[in-house]
């Protein structure tokens, strides 16, 4: 059998049958497609699907939808356990058995100078000044909508806490003959006013030192009520719970941004 050439010679061909670089194309291989478009759409040419998914542009942010969803169910559950530590309370249900038990388990196992000082920290004279310079400062940097919702969020503490106590009229752990003592009016006072200022200036510090700090100042506040036997544990937990809310709504106001007029109006 005789052999198939491989190539076939043309008359004055010299090549050696070496593929030969064609001209007018670029260095590199580019790829044909076999319906003759382009094998890429160009960027500008892209559209985005009705339903803004990966890969579209412009992208569809997705995570302000998913704080105030997890903000609102935070705050449902909050509503919901301070409703039923309410409950328990009003008629003395099975919930202040294992709170009196650990009443008498901490109180006065730290002493009293020191318990007192941290108890303080809730006292309105310390803690509101805190809120009303951070929000000073916020409104000053353009912040007044925040500013705003934190003062606010501070004025409904009383209106919240005062008919709660007289409504509830719950004993205090070392004074049996008083009442009022639902929920914990100085927690309260300590978690809006060091919370909402850390949430006012965090925005122009580097770091979140800010919400630790409120942190630390808040529990720090409840521990001394509570080692001190000036609240039960449920008390202290219930202002939290309460309270919650109501910085979640000031943080809400904080992320909103404001809506720009259309051009010309």
């Amino acid at each position: 059998m005789s052999e198939t050439p491989r190539f076939r010679e043309t008359g004055g061909d010299t090549s050696t049958g070496l593929p030969q670089r064609r001209t007018g194309h670029a260095f590199a291989h580019t790829p044909h497609r076999s319906d003759g478009r382009t094998p890429q759409t160009p960027r500008g040419a892209r559209h985005p699907d009705p339903g803004g998914r990966p890969g579209t542009t412009p992208p569809v942010p997705g995570r302000p939808a998913t704080l105030l969803s997890a903000s609102s169910a935070v705050s449902a559950l909050c509503v919901v356990l301070f409703a039923l530590t309410t409950w328990q309370v009003l008629v003395s249900g099975p919930l202040l058995v294992p709170d009196a038990a650990l009443s008498r388990l901490l109180v006065r196992t730290v002493p009293d100078a020191v318990t007192q000082r941290l108890s303080d920290l809730g006292n309105v004279p310390v803690a509101v000044p805190v809120l009303l310079l951070a929000a000073l400062y916020a409104a000053r940097r353009g912040n007044r909508r925040g500013a705003a919702a934190a003062a606010l969020a501070m004025a409904l503490v009383p209106a919240l806490i005062v008919p709660l106590k007289e409504w509830t009229g719950r004993p205090g752990p070392l004074e049996p003959w008083a009442s009022g003592y639902y929920p914990s009016g100085h927690t309260a006072t300590a978690y809006v006013a060091y919370a909402g200022a850390a949430l006012l200036v965090r925005p122009y510090t580097r770091g979140r030192w800010p919400l630790f700090l409120a942190a630390a100042l808040t529990a720090l506040t409840a521990t001394g009520l509570i080692l001190r036997g000036y609240h039960w544990p449920l008390d202290v937990l219930a202002s939290l719970l309460m309270c919650t809310p109501l910085l979640l709504g000031v943080r809400a106001v904080m992320r909103r941004r404001p809506r720009r007029s259309a051009p010309g109006r």
